[in-house]
């Protein structure tokens, strides 16, 4: 990966590690938020922030799909500066708390509308700027910025609490680095739009066999049974971050400022999000393009025992639990976006990425509701293990799928 390459992918980077801010801000803050609506029920208030997390987790999925139509038409980093000024706009707002349940709803769901137009964006350009041999890589060093992302949430959260400062302030902060990142991208749209021009032209330039094997991927059939996996998968990650800060069994602090210390359940929630990282760092270098299929089975099926484990857990060892798991779970997403670039041609990325995360974050989004709903603990973590099988049933049946198509490339390829 040369360096114009690299500066692109962590730009892009930082722009993923915001999505994901954004994303967190609500789990982040979830107790706060249901004692702050629902005083003295726990169960309604939990109730409540999940159907509320799922009003922003539905359009941040669903919107996706119509991204990717517009990122084709528009461009990619014009559309992500509306992204990024749009969710900054929609935090000062909701830094200003309304007595109005359905206005926070609608708050909600249109910060997660904005929030959509990410990931089919962001990850184009990634996509369109590497090779097959880089871009998992590349990926992976995307998704070390994104879990970082989800990690620095309760980060600044416990830092403001410790400050004095309520749920309220902590949205207004938010809208200082997107307003700064939504004008780097407009301001530097041009320069981006140029380096993805010579990146294509390299690409055509290069030897003919590679250009094949590019194409020799492409299945419909696989990518729709990819997007099936990703919707289970997504169940599993929205259930599991959204009551995160609660299920780690750490109570807030007595005062309500948290001026008497820092949160430390934040703290925890963040280092058990921070796991994250490592797993997206490991995935990125381990990744290899003729064995994505088998890998994605595999975090599939390493994701079952840490949840099985933490349906049981309790203290110290659900954290241990939880931040094995957020290292297993979080590897699926540069091998998983690897897979999608391998099944879809380069002149319908933008929208096929689009529809995979209308199934991820948009259909999977239903994990947060899910969650709420179920009161035993126990029983909603062996459910998403029971979820994750299933995705490694699919992912068996991918790699069954792909192996004729994978040994007849290297044919083609000379190997």
């Amino acid at each position: 990966m040369n360096r114009t390459t690299l500066k692109l992918v962590l730009l892009v980077s930082c722009a993923h590690a915001m999505a994901h801010v954004y994303e967190l801000s609500l789990p982040t803050v979830e107790q706060d938020l249901a004692s702050y609506y629902v005083e003295g029920n726990l169960q309604q208030g939990k109730e409540l922030t999940g159907w509320l997390s799922f009003c922003w987790r539905l359009p941040w999925g669903m919107g996706a799909l119509l991204v990717g139509w517009f990122v084709d038409r528009v461009g990619a980093p014009r559309m992500l500066s509306v992204y990024l000024v749009g969710c900054a706009i929609l935090c000062a707002i909701i830094s200003l708390p309304v007595s109005d349940i359905r206005i926070l709803f609608l708050l909600m769901f249109s910060m997660g509308s904005f929030a959509s137009i990410y990931h089919p964006a962001g990850l184009t350009l990634i996509s369109q700027a590497t090779t097959p041999e880089n871009r998992a890589r590349a990926l992976g060093l995307h998704g070390v910025l994104g879990s970082a992302g989800i990690a620095l949430a309760p980060l600044i959260a416990g830092l403001l609490f410790f400050m004095g400062m309520q749920w309220p302030r902590y949205y207004l902060i938010l809208t200082i680095p997107g307003l700064i990142l939504g004008y780097l991208f407009f301001s530097r749209r041009q320069r981006i739009n140029q380096v993805l021009t010579e990146a294509r032209t390299l690409q055509e330039q290069k030897d003919v066999h590679q250009g094949r094997l590019e194409n020799t991927g492409i299945s419909w059939k696989s990518f729709l049974l990819l997007i099936l996996l990703a919707a289970f998968q997504g169940m599993v990650y929205a259930g599991f971050l959204t009551f995160l800060r609660r299920d780690l069994d750490i109570k807030p602090s007595e005062s309500k400022s948290g001026t008497a210390m820092l949160e430390w359940s934040h703290i925890v929630m963040a280092v058990v999000l921070l796991c994250g990282c490592i797993g997206q760092y490991l995935a990125g270098r381990m990744a290899k393009h003729k064995r994505l299929e088998q890998q994605l089975t595999f975090v599939c099926l390493g994701n079952i025992p840490f949840l099985i484990w933490m349906a049981y857990a309790k203290d110290y060892t659900m954290v241990i639990a939880a931040c094995l798991f957020s290292i297993v779970h979080f590897m699926n997403q540069p091998i998983y976006n690897s897979l999608i670039a391998k099944y879809t041609p380069n002149h319908r990325r933008s929208i096929c990425y689009g529809f995979s995360f209308m199934m991820g974050f948009g259909v999977g989004g239903l994990g947060a509701p899910l969650a709420g709903l179920i009161r035993d603990e126990s029983m909603k973590y062996l459910v998403f293990s029971l979820l994750c099988f299933i995705s490694a049933i699919i992912g068996s049946t991918l790699w069954i799928l792909n192996r004729p198509r994978q040994a007849s490339t290297e044919e083609a390829a000379g190997f």
